[in-house]
This record gives structure tokens, C-alpha cells and sequence, in this order.
């Protein structure tokens, strides 16, 4: 229910409202003019102020004003018998949630005090998801207990609050985009958007109008104008995943963008102002694709302000054990089953193991382990084969059971499927990956027999 403030100066239509609205079950505090309404708007929290036009001293558009500037959040809707297009103008760029023209219609009024409920229960719930939100992405919630993730933690909380461009390094799967979230949380920007592009799954043609975003009729297939991500992260932060991917065309567009603030939809020659803070991450050696001519070297200067580098999870193996049993605890409850803990040699097995995909390999492994698992411990034989018989990797070089050819195929086999899997089956983004052509890539595909 709300807490709603009437303020009339005519006692029989205080008297009709107050029953109308106390009916409903609303908290319903009246004042016969400005003045007193303004002063019970400072003492109490109201949450809808319902005020006549006409009054003696202030009017209705002064009370709109003096309330706004008490507390923004205060609907206030403005009831007028000289419901003309002027005042109605003059009352909405003030700042009025809406107007109602008397006699005031009961039914009109009901379904604006339901709007007025709804937008506040919207407002409740996306507090709610921010808070929850900032905190399951405060440093503090990440999971790590070794000095090498201390320090990365630590230097993203150094740069959380500044306006500095971040460049994030680390192989696939080490945490990148829950760092760069983290930085946005413990930001100013923390109640703004926080904008994700993920430039690998994207095909070079569908990237710029994903950034940039393109106006109605700009090319085949664009049959309305729309906003690309730079925009959606206005006054918030936004999150370029795997930027080392982002053709040279493109990169000229994104040069410009981090270094001026401005934009340029596709097919229009409006210059836009936009203010994100960018936050990049990458898994590629951008050094050497700068070297062979795929990277600007003026791009990787712009965006190499602050880069935080995430060691890979065999290089931190103390941050095996604590995130093995958050993972434990995630996907029990999840699927309704009590796992206790897990086998001494399980995780013997776990701490060995040299995770290629890093923290989101472990993940899955733990996911997989909680589903298969038949008792209430996660042993050695509810964990992928993989983690068993470690010297069956391709990636094992210790193993040379098979041949030379045998072995190159097998971990050329690996590379490329890991490749396809970040791109979500996107051959030329995978191409990117690999540092070779789509067309060279496609001939691998068939030499290997890989659909």
C-alpha cells in the first residue's frame, strides 16, 4: 500500500479522496494548501503526492517543485478543472508522474494508483537484484586464498573507483569477466549498466553495429534503428571480452571511442558523446599481434592503462581446494543433494590435474562429479576420465605412448575444439582465436575428420 498526501483547498474533495483512497487501504495524510502540504512531505514519507492546480498562495505546479526538490522519488500528479494542453505541458516537464483533470474520475484514478504501485515495486526489486548483485560480485565474495590472486584482487580494487581504461590478461577461463564485474560494483558506476560484447562470438560484420549500433535502412536487413552496446553503457561500464579478436576495420571506430567519448551509428554521420568506462580482457598475446599487423598499436596503448593479469589456476593450485568445495556446495543445492565432502584422493587427483580451461574447467568437473555422485562423497570415480588417468592428455607431453604424427593430431584436435567452443561454433571468430584464415581453419577441420 502507499503513503499517500492530499493537498486541496477544497474540503468536500479532501473529504471524497481521503474516503475513496482510505477504502484501499492507503495511508492518507490531507492539507488545504501548499504550504501545509510541503511541511507534512518533509515530517512524513510519502510516497504519492495528489495535488489541485488552483490554490490560493502556491499553485499546483510550485508545490510540484518544492516537493521534487525535498525527495525526487515523490510521485506527484497534479489535478486540474483548467485542464488545458498549456498547463498539462508545463506540469509533465516539471516533473509530474501525470495529470488528472476534475471532476476527478474514480476509475481513472484507481488504475494510476496501481501504475504508481507497480513502478514502486519495480523499484523495490531491481534494489533488491543490485544489492544482491553487488554483493555476490564484492572482492571480498571472490573465491581465492593464494598471494598471486591476493594481489590481482587487490590492485582491481586500487583502479575500481578511478575512471582509468582496464585491460584484464589471462588464459580462458581464469575469472576475467568476474573481475571486471567486480571493478564495476565497487565503483561510482555500481548502479549503472554493466554492458557485456563478447567479440569472439560475433562475426566481423555483425561486431560494429553490435558496438556501435545502426540506423534504419543502413544495410540489408536493418528495418528499424538500434542502439549498440556503448550507448546501453552510458554513465556505466562496458565489458569488451576477448578484444584481441576485434578486426582492423573496427578497431579504428574503438580507437576513437575510448579516446574521444564519440560514436557513430552505422549508416548515420551524427557524431554522439558517450561516457563509459571500458574494461577489455583477453586471452591472446597481443604483443605479437601487434607485431604481425592485427593489432593497433595505438589501440593497445589506449586500452593498456592499468592490465591486471590473472595467473592460470595450475600456477595458484591453493585456490583449488576452497573453490572445489564452493563448487560442491553450488551444485548440491542446486539439484537437491547432500554431498558431505570429498575423497582425500579425489582431491589428491583435483590438486595434480593441470586444468587447461582453468577455473570454468574445475566448475564443470564439480558440476559433473555432484550429478553422478551415488553417495554423499565426491570419490575418485564421480570425477571425468580425464582427471583419472591424467597421462591420457594430449597435453600430458610426459606421455608417449603414442606416436609423434598420433600426438600432434590429438592436441592440434584439442586446440581447435577449445577454439570452437569459445566462439560458440563460430568458425571465423575461431580462426581469430587461433591466429590463422577461417579457410585454413576449414581445411584442418577436414584433414582432422572434425564436424
Amino acid at each position: 500500500m502507499l503513503s499517500i498526501l492530499i493537498i486541496d483547498d477544497e474540503e468536500s474533495q479532501l473529504i471524497s479522496l481521503k474516503s475513496f483512497l482510505s477504502r484501499r487501504e492507503h495511508e492518507i495524510y490531507i492539507a488545504n494548501d501548499g504550504l501545509e502540504g510541503i511541511k507534512i512531505a518533509k515530517e512524513k514519507t510519502i510516497d504519492l503526492v495528489l495535488s489541485d492546480y488552483r490554490m490560493p498562495g502556491l499553485n499546483g505546479l510550485d508545490v510540484l517543485k518544492k516537493i521534487k526538490s525535498i525527495n525526487p522519488i515523490i510521485d506527484v500528479v497534479i489535478m486540474t478543472a483548467y485542464g488545458s494542453l498549456t498547463d498539462a505541458v508545463d506540469i509533465m516537464k516539471a516533473g509530474a508522474y501525470d495529470y488528472l483533470t476534475k471532476p476527478i474520475n474514480l476509475d481513472e484514478l484507481e488504475n494510476l494508483i496501481l501504475r504508481v504501485q507497480e513502478k514502486h515495486l519495480l523499484i523495490s526489486e531491481n534494489r533488491i537484484l543490485k544489492s544482491e548483485l553487488q554483493n555476490k560480485f564484492r572482492f571480498d565474495a571472490i573465491i581465492s586464498q593464494s598471494g598471486e590472486m591476493e594481489q590481482v584482487l587487490n590492485t582491481a580494487a586500487r583502479v575500481a573507483s578511478s575512471k582509468a581504461t582496464v585491460l584484464i590478461r589471462g588464459e580462458s577461463g581464469t575469472g576475467k569477466e568476474l573481475i571486471a564485474r567486480a571493478i564495476h560494483y565497487a565503483s561510482p558506476r555500481k548502479d549503472k549498466s554493466f554492458v557485456i560484447v563478447n567479440v569472439a562470438a560475433l562475426s566481423d560484420n555483425l561486431l560494429e553495429s553490435e558496438l556501435f549500433g545502426h540506423e534504419k535502412g543502413a544495410f540489408t536487413g536493418a528495418s528499424q534503428t538500434r542502439i549498440g552496446r556503448f550507448e546501453e553503457a552510458h554513465e556505466g561500464t562496458l565489458f569488451i571480452d576477448e578484444v584481441g579478436d576485434i578486426p582492423p576495420g573496427t578497431q579504428v571506430k574503438l580507437l576513437r571511442a575510448i579516446q574521444f567519448g564519440e560514436i557513430e551509428r552505422i549508416g548515420s554521420n551524427e557524431t554522439r558523446t558517450i561516457n563509459a568506462r571500458i574494461v577489455a580482457a583477453t586471452h591472446r598475446n597481443l604483443e605479437e599481434l601487434i607485431e604481425s599487423g592485427q593489432f593497433r598499436e595505438d589501440l593497445f596503448y589506449r586500452m593498456n592503462v592499468i592490465t591486471i593479469w590473472i595467473p592460470p589456476l595450475r600456477k595458484r593450485r591453493s585456490d583449488i581446494p576452497p573453490l572445489v568445495h564452493a563448487f560442491k556446495k553450488k551444485y548440491a543445492t542446486e539439484n537437491g543433494k547432500e554431498i558431505r565432502g570429498i575423497s582425500k584422493e579425489a582431491m589428491d587427483y583435483l590438486m595434480k590435474y593441470d586444468y587447461v580451461g582453468n577455473v570454468r574447467e574445475l566448475e564443470n568437473m564439480i558440476e559433473s562429479a555432484v550429478v553422478l555422485c551415488r553417495g554423499d562423497q565426491i570419490g575418485l570415480r564421480d570425477l571425468p576420465e580425464q582427471v583419472q588417468i591424467p597421462s591420457k592428455s594430449a597435453n600430458n607431453p610426459h606421455d608417449l605412448s603414442k606416436g609423434y604424427t598420433e600426438k600432434l593430431r590429438q592436441f592440434e584436435s584439442e586446440m581447435v575444439n577449445e577454439a570452437l567452443q569459445q566462439s560458440n561454433g563460430n568458425k571465423s571468430a575461431a580462426a581469430r582465436i587461433l591466429g590463422i584464415t577461417e579457410r585454413h581453419l576449414r581445411s584442418r577441420l577436414e584433414k582432422l575428420g572434425m564436424k
